[in-house]
């Protein structure tokens, strides 16, 4: 029988993605108990690290870097990580690309999914890794779509139905990006915070990643009710549920 217990996918573009947008909610469910596994397609060597190469540093030597940065990161938060070395600038969609991610869903049993809204006018690397991710959760819940390898899954590799949140792009506004979930972290913000600090390559993040925890934090209190006792500190990360959210009871 297929495992039921809470585990967390996130799917990232690049090797530094998870942290900045979605470092709160990983952490959150590490500190729980919960598994939490990050997926980065890319490594981001040749969009997000002008600086390794300002220092002139082979290609392979970037990814090297970027995936002990993105390792110490996973770890600060509580999370595994594995990495597809897709390319970046651009990440391609493909086929083959999809084939994979759905074995990386038949594998985790998801019970739920993070990953980038499907428009970024920055950077295209960033819904290209949305849509794969949402056709990968679909495909990999039918028996009759074979494995990357050929073969066919048995009933318990199928997974269920997960609820897909995006996580918050770069810049909000231009993505159109209106959160419908307010995410409380402030008791998993200190791991997050270790984490952003394993990427000095992007350390002009550190800053403006906590202060949008802050607002968001600030949001959650103003969204939470009167009740709620949250502490003034509170810290916050944003999301977009992408499927009906489904209850018999609205709360």
């Amino acid at each position: 029988m297929a495992d039921t217990s809470p585990a967390m996918l996130v799917v990232s573009a690049h090797a530094g993605d998870f942290v900045w947008r979605a470092g709160g909610a990983i952490a959150a469910a590490a500190l729980r108990g919960e598994r939490a596994v990050v997926v980065c397609l890319s490594y981001g060597e040749r969009g997000e690290s002008a600086s390794q190469w300002l220092q002139g540093k082979s290609l392979e030597e970037i990814k090297a870097i970027r995936r002990g940065e993105a390792e110490a990161a996973a770890s600060a938060l509580g999370a595994e990580v594995e990495f597809l070395d897709l390319g970046d600038y651009p990440l391609i969609e493909s086929p083959e690309a999809v084939a994979t991610l759905v074995d990386v869903f038949r594998r985790v049993q998801p019970t739920v999914v993070l990953t980038h809204p499907l428009s970024d006018p920055y950077n295209g690397d960033h819904p290209a890794a949305g849509r794969m991710a949402l056709q990968a959760r679909v495909l990999a819940q039918a028996i009759g779509v074979a494995n990357a390898d050929g073969s066919y899954p048995s009933p318990d590799e199928i997974i269920g139905a997960p609820p897909v949140f995006f996580f918050e792009p770069h810049q909000s506004e231009q993505s159109d990006f209106k959160p419908t979930v307010l995410l409380d972290i402030t008791a998993a913000f200190e791991r997050k915070r270790a984490a952003m600090e394993c990427l000095p390559a992007q350390k002009h993040m550190w800053s403006y990643y906590t202060d949008l925890a802050i607002r968001r934090g600030v949001q959650v209190k103003r969204n939470a009710g009167p009740n709620l006792g949250l502490p003034h500190e509170t810290m916050g990360e944003a999301y977009v549920r992408y499927y009906p959210q489904v209850t018999d009871v609205l709360a």
